[in-house]
């Protein structure tokens, strides 16, 4: 340490800390008394002092809280000597509802004053009433060691909440932690704690006498502050949302749970695919099953499966069932959220949007997660395929600021026709986010809806790693405090 420059930039509470300390001051109240400075300045120096080693410090003192029943006691006397108290008042000798009521304690109160008054022979039960033993008649109330220990207190401290354990005996506190009428605690640097000047002080105040005005280092190192902050990728998603609004879209409602038929049934995903095994979605194990929409829904889907339902189509061939359709699931798609509006109803034209926690069985990687979000939307009106192609290129473009997006054919029960869309991620290469198509017929007509509607499911969770320029999507959901503090926040133009 440089003794000369550390000295000259001491503030003004430790220079008057020092020259209190160097005039023979040895406590802490009697520093700040000398210096005229509040004790908390003075706590504050001498912290200050020690740590430059300037100063040394004795050990905190521990002082004695009492809590509410350890004030009763102190302002009223124990629950034992107020029940002796009452019984004087009553001859010596009362039935137990008199007696409480004389004491003017509660039931829980008054019955540790018996136990404890008995065990301490101050009363004996005779014929079912309390009387006075002639020890207690004999002793003298002060004298007793409950009112003895706080008779201690009394005269060892000023207040009645946090009293100075310091100068009580030993048999004292431990009588007040027994009855539970309080606790001990140390406290670092009170008013009595003793504190005195080390060498290095007395030169740095012998220094900082000589200095007409303070140095500060304006050129140290300081603290690197974090700022409060939303989680980088919560952030992400809530601009998403903002931004899908701005457009005119609608949000739906997105339940973590959902019915096959929303999830695959409406969708015309027929119930013998494969995609409907237990290796790629999850099943609800308790409650099974719930309840399905309007019946007309259920019979006009049913026939879409069945034999294409009117629609041109020949359908699946198969006796579609609808105890299947009933089971529960968490949601494997947001395409489900989306079956789940068009069956609620939807206006004509129409733009409707959903951020859906989705579930389904796969290995963990950089680019996968069996929890995932997707970003979900439908665009209900006279649109053709190419519309979709543009919109799908400007969400790539805007939202995740991807320099390079290609589509390409893809296959989906529900869409024809259909499309694949991936990014090139500068570390992962070329990534896929997203599948998109046109809905077909079969899934339409049965719901009533005669306009053509594009829908889309993003990888949001992807589009946030081009975003915020990470390359494992796990990094997305990480605790690592480093991460959070220091990765930006994305910010969608």
């Amino acid at each position: 340490m440089d003794l000369e420059n550390t000295a000259k930039a001491l503030s003004e509470i430790e220079v008057k800390a020092l020259e209190a300390m160097a005039g023979g001051e040895k406590t802490v109240s009697g520093i700040a008394g000398k210096a005229g400075i509040p004790l908390d300045s003075a706590r504050r120096a001498l912290a200050w002092l020690k740590e430059k080693g300037m100063a040394t410090i004795g050990e905190g003192e521990e002082i004695l809280t009492l809590n509410e029943k350890g004030i009763e006691a102190l302002n009223k006397g124990t629950p034992e000597k107020r029940l002796v108290e009452a019984l004087q008042k009553l001859g010596s000798k009362a039935a137990l509802p008199e007696a409480m009521k004389e004491s003017g304690m509660q039931a829980n109160e008054f019955s540790a004053a018996l136990g404890i008054a008995k065990q301490t022979t101050l009363i004996v039960f005779v014929q079912g009433k309390i009387e006075i033993t002639d020890f207690a008649k004999q002793t003298d109330i002060s004298e007793w060691i409950g009112e003895k220990f706080l008779r201690e207190i009394k005269e060892k401290a000023g207040g009645q909440e946090e009293l100075a354990v310091k100068g009580l005996t030993p048999g004292c506190i431990n009588w007040m932690i027994q009855r539970g009428f309080g606790k001990t605690k140390k406290i670092e640097m009170s008013a009595g704690t003793e504190a005195q000047i080390t060498a290095d002080g007395k030169k740095a105040l012998e220094i900082a006498q000589g200095t007409k005005t303070r140095s500060y280092n304006i050129s140290g190192e300081v603290p690197t502050l974090y700022i409060g902050k939303k989680q980088p990728y919560a952030r992400f998603l809530e601009q998403v949302r903002r931004k899908l609004i701005t457009m005119g879209f609608k949000e739906m409602e997105t339940p973590n749970i959902v019915q096959e038929f929303y999830n695959f049934d409406v969708l015309f995903q027929p119930q013998n695919h494969p995609a409907r095994d237990w290796t790629n979605t999850y099943q609800l194990k308790q409650p099974k099953t719930g309840m399905l929409p309007d019946k007309k829904y259920v019979k006009a889907v049913k026939s879409a499966h069945e034999n294409g339902g009117g629609t041109g189509s020949i359908g699946w061939r198969y006796d579609w069932s609808e105890d299947i359709a009933k089971r529960l699931m968490p949601a494997a798609h947001g395409t489900a959220h989306s079956a789940r509006q068009l069956v609620k109803g939807v206006e004509a034209p129409g733009k409707y949007f959903s951020i859906a926690r989705c579930y389904r069985p796969d290995t963990v990687d950089r680019t996968h997660l069996i929890e995932f979000n997707q970003l979900e939307g439908i665009i209900v009106g006279d649109f053709s395929f190419r519309h979709l192609l543009g919109m799908l290129k400007q969400f790539a473009e805007e939202i995740a600021h991807a320099e390079q997006v290609r589509f390409m054919p893809d296959y989906y029960p529900f869409t024809e026709p259909s499309v694949q869309l991936s990014a090139l991620h500068p570390e992962l290469g070329w990534i896929e986010f997203g599948g998109a198509g046109m809905f077909r017929p079969e899934m339409l007509e049965p719901l009533g809806i005669k306009h053509q509607v594009l829908a889309w499911g993003l990888g949001v969770d992807r589009l946030a790693m081009f975003k915020l320029g990470i390359s494992d999507v796990r990094e997305l959901f990480s605790q690592r405090l480093d991460w959070l503090r220091e990765e930006k926040l994305a910010v969608l133009e």
